[in-house]
């Protein structure tokens, strides 16, 4: 195993091949898939993650069962410092400053420089802020590593007034376990229902209705300002109405870290801008994770995607090219959440052009699917509908004709139409 520097001669001229070293900057769940596959296709060269948190962990449970308290820290880990020491992957602890492509060095804040043949950005990004007058309050809390999850938490007592506004994965989960844990609960979002692009109409509106039926107030509405006095957060809202309380969560969305690209040189377009293999604009560099936004060859640039997936995924796709195999076949896009005691999974896209059909039980909505007019399968969402989900994704990776009444009718196993 290789555990020099690169010399001169291989900074000037970075090579990918099993024994290239790679140093990973941002240990979340992309750069540590990154790692971790390098290692499962045999990589030899020395592997490095830079990150200020030091050991990797997962982000998913911190809305969920770590504000909760049925996990701890140690259950948060990708991986314990005994793993990383018997596949030989380096956590090293610290912020990076700068990064230069051209040699492969890249330089802390406290001054050490390190280098390597290889650089992944693995940046992810950060909470997005309130563009509104008191949107930069300290005391407005965020939701996107373990800090913020322990801030939240220590303010979630019973019965205090929480107001959440976004009403999107992390805010409807956030919602959730603070009612779990005895907090009274707003929430705020413009949309009414939310989610509609990620499941449909039918199951947004069945899952925003969860909220009520569960205690949490929901107020559809847009801020305008967020004013603080005598510990209390006034919230003025578009139509005038003003919410009340002791703490506020903002979950709007992220911003991707691309500071340390766009410093370098590198191509920059709402995300660090990478090929199919996570190949940024420079030879020598990655990105994965939440920081990469993909060109297509055709040179369409597609949406970034957020999801816990993709982070693993795209961290598989940039050690394959590192590593100078053949690349993992890209499945269709899943995700997940849960909130209020249920389990909503979705696959491929519910907003491309076509026809969304429904099934129910009991009269109630439990899956949604979106079929183009030739009858293939688009997406799929579903409440506490996981097995279904998975037929459906081999649906659309083999590209397989369904009949739309064979979906809706709850009497079709799904797994039958994947065959």
């Amino acid at each position: 195993m290789n555990t020099e520097s690169s010399t001169a001669s291989n900074r000037g001229n970075p090579s990918s091949g099993p024994e290239a070293s790679v140093l990973i900057i941002g240990a979340g769940l992309a750069g540590f898939s990154t790692a971790r596959q390098l290692r499962s296709l045999g990589h030899t060269g020395r592997v490095r993650i830079v990150d200020p948190e030091g050991l990797p962990y997962d982000r998913p449970p911190l809305s969920k069962d770590y504000l909760l308290g049925r996990t701890d820290q140690t259950g948060l880990l990708l991986a314990d410092a005994a793993w990383c020491e018997e596949h030989e992957i380096e956590i090293l602890t610290g912020a990076v400053a700068s990064l230069h492509p051209a040699t492969g060095e890249v330089v802390l804040v406290d001054g050490t420089v390190l280098d390597a043949d290889v650089l992944v950005l693995a940046t992810g990004g950060t909470a997005r802020k309130l563009s509104i007058p008191g949107g930069d309050l300290g005391t407005v809390l965020e939701l996107r590593n373990r800090d913020d999850a322990d801030r939240l938490r220590h303010a979630l007592l019973p019965g205090i007034r929480l107001a959440i506004i976004g009403a999107g994965l992390i805010g409807a989960e956030t919602a959730s376990a603070a009612r779990e844990l005895g907090a009274v609960v707003v929430l705020i979002d413009p949309m009414d229902p939310p989610l509609v692009p990620a499941v449909g109409p039918e199951l947004a509106r069945r899952l925003h209705d969860m909220h009520a039926e569960k205690g949490v107030t929901v107020v559809t509405g847009i801020p305008e300002s967020i004013t603080r006095n005598e510990g209390q957060h006034i919230i003025a809202l578009a139509n005038g109405e003003e919410i009340i309380a002791d703490a506020v969560l903002v979950g709007v969305g992220i911003t991707p870290n691309t500071a340390l690209a766009e410093a370098s040189g590198l191509e920059v377009d709402g995300g660090i801008i990478v090929d199919s293999q996570q190949r940024t604009s420079h030879r020598r560099v990655y990105a994965v994770g939440d920081c990469a936004r993909t060109r297509t060859v055709e040179g369409v640039l597609k949406r970034r995607a957020e999801h816990w997936e993709n982070a693993m995924n795209s961290g598989h796709q940039a050690a394959s090219a590192i590593a100078g195999v053949e690349a993992p076949t890209q499945r269709a896009d899943w995700f997940w959440s849960d909130r209020h005691g249920v389990h909503v999974e979705g696959v491929g896209s519910m907003t491309e052009p076509g026809t969304t059909v429904i099934r129910e039980a009991d009269g109630v909505p439990v899956m949604a699917f979106r079929v183009d007019g030739e009858g293939y399968l688009l997406g799929c969402a579903t409440v506490d509908g996981g097995l279904a989900v998975k037929a459906a994704r081999r649906i659309i990776d083999r590209r397989i004709r369904v009949d739309p009444a064979h979906l809706a009718d709850p009497t079709v196993n799904l797994k039958k139409l994947a065959r």
